[in-house]
């Protein structure tokens, strides 16, 4: 994705699905691109961070990530809204819902406080049918 076709905001780090830097959507589901084969993906749909702001939880997260000022390095993030994606659209999440979602995103700056409340703002920003 990165060298070929451009799409530089997905972030290639451990090569191993360990640290969510390299988070996409396959067919709305949090995939780690680093380990899925090209020749796996089919007539799925793929999308990356470059997206996520077509949706109305990609953008209610954007904007929440602005509005709390979440980001640290940044590097991590475009993996950490992408997981965040489909959590986020859950009117009433509670921590263990966050942390499962979350589970396996790594943030070297530990911004874990300002992730979840941004995703706890994202999703009371959305309507139900937004979700």
């Amino acid at each position: 994705m990165r060298d070929i076709i451009g799409l530089s905001g997905t972030k290639f780090d451990c090569g191993q699905a360990l640290c969510g830097a390299c988070t996409v959507h396959l067919d709305g589901v949090a995939t780690r691109a680093c380990v899925t084969p090209v020749e796996s993906l089919g007539t799925s749909e793929i999308r990356t961070i470059e997206t996520i702001d077509r949706t109305p939880t990609g953008r209610a997260l954007q904007a929440a990530w602005l509005a709390l000022d979440v980001l640290r390095c940044g590097y991590c993030q475009s993996g950490q809204i992408m997981a965040a994606s489909p959590a986020g659209g859950e009117p009433h999440l509670s921590d263990a819902d966050i942390d499962a979602a979350m589970s396996g995103n790594a943030c070297r700056c530990g911004a874990y406080v300002r992730i979840r409340e941004g995703i706890r703002q994202a999703a009371a920003q959305l309507t139900p049918e937004e979700g």
